[in-house]
């Protein structure tokens, strides 16, 4: 293995700010041990607010709220307060905490992190949702020493979205053809391969430009140990639907040419990611709640 990349993904192993099992780290030690079953625990805690049909579910405005929990502690401690039986015994469906990809991805992350498996969560899109278009979405990736290689898992889709979605590969090996880091998304799109306005989410009807570069800043984050939600927005990133300047675009071509292969360059990055524009500050704007969090 590449001695950069032995360093930096080590850095990897260690729980974050986000990924901190907190007091419910006796909980996530139960949990199984191969990146399977750690993903088949999180979908019977777990249900992705926007696929609660599926499940013959209907979530109450304060059932959804769950969606805006940064720190995976915070999660945990819904899921105890709801249901505190071992984290491995599934919920029916109607007793699981409202999340999205973001939150079975982190989940995937801290639980490997706390086995002291390098492991990290990743912003980009989705083929293998809607034809024809890249979707919104969060996966985890994680070293596999016995390949020697990163490996894409996508712990969000259960045996029911699979048959939804038709999902004809391994969910705990994803083709870096069928999801694309939002660096290699900007990155197709800059060099005319890709059309920005298949990224996006549809049932939003937003895609473009905009979209993926807050991706790319998100991404980047997560990259640097901050796993934000995925309408967290500051610095740099674009307002919807705003055309990017020739500056920003710029910045962003630097931005997803170091996070399309962070281990090879992770001190640029790092150094890239103290730029103001860059820099994650104390406070987010959260734009569906339209104000500043706090992290």
């Amino acid at each position: 293995m590449d001695s950069s990349i032995a360093r930096t993904s080590a850095a990897y192993a260690e729980p974050g700010r986000m990924t901190s099992a907190g007091a419910y780290a006796g909980l996530v030690d139960a949990l199984p041990a191969d990146v399977a079953g750690i993903a088949r625990a999180g979908h019977g805690l777990l249900i992705h607010e926007h696929i609660t049909d599926a499940y013959g579910v209907t979530l109450s405005e304060a059932d959804r709220q769950t969606v805006h929990l940064r720190p995976v502690s915070e999660l945990l401690a819904r899921i105890a307060e709801r249901d505190d039986r071992p984290l491995d015994l599934p919920r029916a469906p109607e007793q699981r905490i409202a999340a999205n990809c973001r939150h079975f991805s982190v989940l995937l992350v801290t639980v490997l992190r706390a086995r002291g498996v390098p492991a990290r969560a990743r912003c980009g899109f989705g083929g293998y949702f809607v034809e024809g278009r890249y979707e919104d979405h969060w996966v985890a990736e994680y070293w596999d020493a016995a390949r020697r290689r990163w490996v894409l898992v996508d712990a969000q889709l259960d045996e029911p979205q699979r048959e939804r979605f038709g999902i004809d590969f391994d969910v705990t090996d994803v083709p870096r053809d069928r999801f694309l880091v939002a660096g290699e998304a900007w990155r197709r799109c800059r060099s005319g391969e890709a059309d920005p306005d298949a990224f996006g989410l549809s049932f939003l009807h937003e895609s473009g430009w905009w979209w993926i570069a807050g991706s790319l800043m998100r991404d980047a984050a997560a990259l640097d140990g901050l796993e934000l939600l995925p309408w967290d927005a500051w610095g740099a990133m674009p307002e919807p639907e705003e055309t990017i300047d020739d500056e920003r675009m710029t910045l962003f071509d630097e931005l997803a040419r170091l996070t399309v292969d962070p281990d090879r360059h992770a001190e640029e990055l790092r150094r890239l990611l103290a730029d103001d524009r860059l820099r994650v500050p104390d406070r987010v704007r959260n734009g569906p709640r339209d104000r500043l969090e706090p992290l």
